[in-house]
């Protein structure tokens, strides 16, 4: 999903901001509970801080579970052909674990958590959160990148049962609670953003970065929140990070690109989203962005090129079809604009449909 911005001439343009965001109905009209508990053993190596993170992340993993598992019988969700893995990964994105209790007595750490959702609303929500790729990827990521310092926490706690004095290894210890702590934070963040918590989620992916300095994705993704947030300078900021860290980030360059036209500077956003098609030929996203920066500059045809190539990447993109039609409404071609704004308003494009209805042109 675009954010979406107003144009001068009152018409509403897609922006391709690459952090999709959704809002979900929070009515819990048939909320149903699911409470998982887990006691983790400390070792010598362990702090209040390190406990509490790993008892964390087995509780979670655990509520997720049952969650996924209730839901795989949803005969909704077998319409989406998920597995069973998938559905927790982007479960996982939209509903959090609350904790209910939890208690350290310097050897053991208890925490009990539950999770609280209206099935229907979180299917509805997996439905709309499988559509974005880049979203998907992202909770995918944070999956495997939690479960492989699970295991290294684990594995090194083994080698360190022996090597008690291995200071090397002491330190990747603590390390790998850090990275983890902050693939939690992270998390949090993708899922306060999905939820349209873009407060929430600037605050945990800056605790993220504050436990994991090289995190690309959580400097990208705390650039978008201050996006959403206004704050485009602060943005700006973040994504030049992001970009130093991976040069060859091209949603790095695509989400600048979109900042410095909120800036009105529409020739440095051009540059940008040139330098991200370059790297991914394939970035919808990019060329879209690029069509709306060449509108504001005046250049039309060139905007129409960027929505052909957009269109022709991705055939049900809506407002590919909705912007090329307002492109050819400023060229005067009446006919190949009400064409593109039927394409558009049949695929569910309502900045369309309001239009033609108010025009009286059936679609």
């Amino acid at each position: 999903m675009a954010t979406l911005t107003k144009c001068r001439n009152g018409a509403v343009h897609s922006i391709a901001l690459v952090f999709f965001f959704f809002m979900t109905n929070l009515a819990f009209a048939e909320t149903k509970v699911f409470v998982e508990e887990y006691t983790y053993q400390a070792s010598e190596y362990d702090s209040k801080v390190s406990c509490r993170a790993l008892a964390l992340e087995q509780v979670k993993r655990l509520l997720l579970e049952k969650l996924g598992t209730y839901l795989e019988s949803e005969t909704e969700v077998k319409n989406f052909q998920l597995t069973k893995d998938q559905i927790v990964i982007l479960t996982a994105g939209i509903v959090a674990a609350e904790i209910v209790n939890e208690k350290w007595d310097g050897k053991t750490y208890y925490l009990k958590a539950k999770i609280a959702a209206d099935p229907k609303d979180v299917v509805a929500s997996i439905n709309k959160l499988r559509e974005d790729r880049q979203k998907t990827k992202e909770l995918e990521e944070t999956r495997n990148r939690a479960n492989e310092l699970t295991r290294e926490v684990e594995r090194l706690r083994k080698e360190l049962a022996i090597a008690k004095k291995d200071q090397a290894k002491i330190a990747r210890y603590d390390e790998a609670i850090k990275e983890l702590s902050a693939t939690d934070w992270f998390n949090k963040g993708l899922s306060s953003g999905i939820s349209g918590k873009y407060q929430e989620a600037m605050e945990d992916f800056s605790k993220a970065i504050e436990l994991d300095s090289k995190s690309t994705g959580a400097f990208v993704n705390r650039g978008v929140a201050y996006h959403h947030l206004g704050h485009y300078q602060r943005a700006i900021r973040d994504f030049d990070r992001a970009i130093e860290l991976d040069p060859k980030l091209s949603r790095g360059y695509n989400n600048r690109g979109v900042a410095y036209g909120e800036l009105g500077d529409h020739q440095r956003a051009i540059r940008d989203f040139d330098r991200a098609i370059e790297l991914d030929p394939k970035d919808v996203r990019a060329y879209v962005s690029r069509g709306i920066a060449y509108r504001h500059l005046g250049d039309h045809r060139q905007a129409i090129r960027d929505y052909d190539r957009a269109i022709e990447l991705d055939p049900k993109l809506s407002r590919g079809y909705y912007n090329r039609g307002n492109a050819y409404r400023k060229l005067g071609d009446e006919q190949k604009a009400i064409a593109d704004l039927i394409s558009a308003a049949r695929l569910g494009n309502k900045n369309a449909q309001d239009y033609l209805r108010s025009q009286r042109i059936n679609w």
